[in-house]
């Protein structure tokens, strides 16, 4: 019996560091916190049922906290707006509206050689700055 107070245990600080973690926004956030209530609540009741021997419901129990688990750790990323307009795209390489594709190629190799992961910057910026040249490139 002493196992299994120690397996309901280890559950319960589980459960508490991973509640500590949350950094969502407050709905996605309120489901983890159920979500991980929940599953706690099915991995204990799951080990209990085990314990006295019943390895259908336990096994079932034990399968859908691990199932709530895993799909409550699933981040859903906000979507991005990946169009940006010609006046965008001048203002992030610093041209004027009247730039030939040179000057475009020139000014996305000079910003990119700060810009670029390797070099220290994010992989945000350099993709911001490839889709300007893009944009500028195909008008």
């Amino acid at each position: 019996m002493g196992l299994i107070w120690l397996g309901l245990a280890a559950l319960a600080v589980w459960a508490l560091v991973r509640l500590g973690r949350q950094s969502e926004g407050p709905r996605r956030g309120q489901w983890r916190i159920a979500a991980t209530m929940i599953a706690t609540a099915m991995l204990g009741g799951g080990m209990l049922a085990l314990s006295r021997g019943s390895w259908l419901v336990g096994g079932g129990l034990v399968a859908a906290g691990l199932y709530l688990v895993v799909a409550s750790r699933i981040r859903v990323l906000p979507a991005r707006r990946d169009r940006i307009d010609d006046a965008e795209a001048r203002s992030i390489l610093g041209l004027g509206p009247d730039a030939t594709p040179e000057a475009i190629n020139a000014a996305w190799r000079r910003l990119m050689g700060r810009a670029h992961p390797d070099q220290g910057g994010t992989e945000g910026l350099a993709a911001r700055l490839n889709a300007a040249r893009d944009r500028l490139l195909r008008r």
